[in-house]
């Protein structure tokens, strides 16, 4: 396997993941909207690490804010953004 498809699936799976643990704030009632001003500055983080560039710091500060904001844990802000690199910025070229 070549290394782009190679961080192409790391990425995908670590999204999925991510975008798990974001949820998991849902399943602990009370303390999960606690769990977001932990969990929000991490995912931020977490992305412009996964996604460098304008693109990888936009989509962090997107993270923070859905992670931050009551009842936004539903979007899965990180496989969206493995959509917009990989599937969505390849249909342009």
């Amino acid at each position: 396997m070549t290394e782009h498809k190679n961080k192409k699936i790391r990425n995908l799976l670590l999204g999925l993941l991510f975008d798990a643990i974001g949820m998991l704030s849902f399943a602990i009632p009370g303390i999960g909207e606690f769990s977001d001003v932990i969990w929000a500055p991490l995912a931020a983080w977490l992305m412009t690490r996964m996604y460098k560039g304008k693109a990888g710091q936009a989509a962090g500060a997107i993270a923070f804010v859905e992670e931050l904001v009551p009842g936004m844990d539903i979007i899965p802000t990180f496989t969206i953004m493995w959509l917009y690199t990989y599937v969505f910025s390849n249909l342009k070229k």
